[in-house]
């Protein structure tokens, strides 16, 4: 699907439009968690909230500029609909978002904030991406996919370049998943590059689209989606997404939502950091005990979007 000169041009060209979010090695916490040496990834920091901006950004300015006259469109649970509606702020064209009824009221209300078009189909990420593709077929709006979609992958393989960048002992990275692409992005580039590092995914229980496509050795849409957490709810993935996983994801962990709130609460309480569910996943993780990593390994957890569910 991409290779790491794909990820590489990816980074060059979406540099000026994006941040280099930082890293927080923990230390000091009152709730510990299993592992030793845990280092947060803080791509809630960047730009609308989440790693999505990169994906999107890459999508666009690969386009020609006759590709986008029209606008842009996506479907989206809140964090890739930001991404591209800032998108389209940047390069000066209308977004048009289409989300499921489950999508966070924070993140509708920046999506206006950003001056996107909203429209509600559904209630799950598959139904508004019906609806997304319709638009764009009627429109001439160029759809981005949120992770079906190379240079969206490629994209978000740029996080994986920079995080062993900041972390060259790195052992072990603990990745959220919706669709796909992050973790297929990011896997690609740490193991081209670091082949020893373990990805490990991690999906909601009421979501388990991942887990389930890995077991049976093929993709599988799922019969129903019982998670609340919209940008972690997609009924399936991509097959080259599948086979980047096959190849070079250790293993996926399944966590229930309940875990990921209390996740969240507890990035807020020990670090004082405003993740959204997704972006408190990879704490859910470590804090189930369900990890079979030793204590003192390097690990990853990548806090990949903010919100405001752990501060209430």
């Amino acid at each position: 699907m991409i290779t790491l000169d794909d990820i590489r041009t990816a980074r060059a060209r979406i540099a000026p439009h994006i941040r280099r979010t930082p890293i927080l090695r923990l230390s000091g916490l009152k709730q510990p968690l299993p592992s030793e040496r845990v280092t947060l990834k803080l791509e809630c920091l960047q730009v609308t909230g989440s790693f999505k901006a990169r994906g999107a950004m890459n999508r666009v300015l690969g386009a020609t500029l006759d590709g986008i006259q029209a606008g842009l469109v996506t479907a989206s649970g809140g964090n890739h609909g930001l991404a591209v509606a800032r998108t389209a702020h940047v390069v000066g064209v209308p977004a048009t978002v289409f989300l499921p009824s489950s999508v966070s009221p924070s993140k509708v209300e920046k999506l206006k904030a950003w001056g996107a078009r909203i429209e509600f189909r559904g209630e799950v990420f598959d139904e508004a991406n019906e609806a997304a593709l319709d638009f764009a077929q009627r429109s001439g709006a160029l759809y981005i996919h949120p992770y079906a979609d190379p240079l969206v992958v490629a994209g978000q393989g740029t996080l994986g370049l920079d995080i062993l960048d900041d972390l060259p002992d790195l052992d072990a990275i603990l990745i959220a998943i919706g669709g796909g692409g992050l973790i297929a992005g990011v896997a690609t580039a740490i193991k081209t590059l670091r082949p020893s590092v373990r990805i490990i995914g991690i999906e909601p229980e009421g979501a388990p689209t991942l887990h389930a496509s890995l077991a049976a050795g093929r993709v599988v849409t799922l019969p129903e989606i019982t998670t609340s957490v919209a940008t972690m709810a997609a009924r399936r993935t991509d097959e080259r997404i599948l086979a980047i996983a096959q190849r070079d994801v250790s293993e996926v962990i399944l966590v229930s939502d309940d875990e990921m709130r209390e996740a969240a609460r507890w990035l807020w309480f020990e670090a004082g950091i405003s993740a959204d569910l997704s972006g408190a996943a990879a704490i859910a993780a470590l804090r189930s005990g369900r990890l079979d990593l030793p204590p003192d390994a390097s690990i990853c957890a990548l806090i990949c979007g903010a919100g405001p569910d752990g501060v209430s």
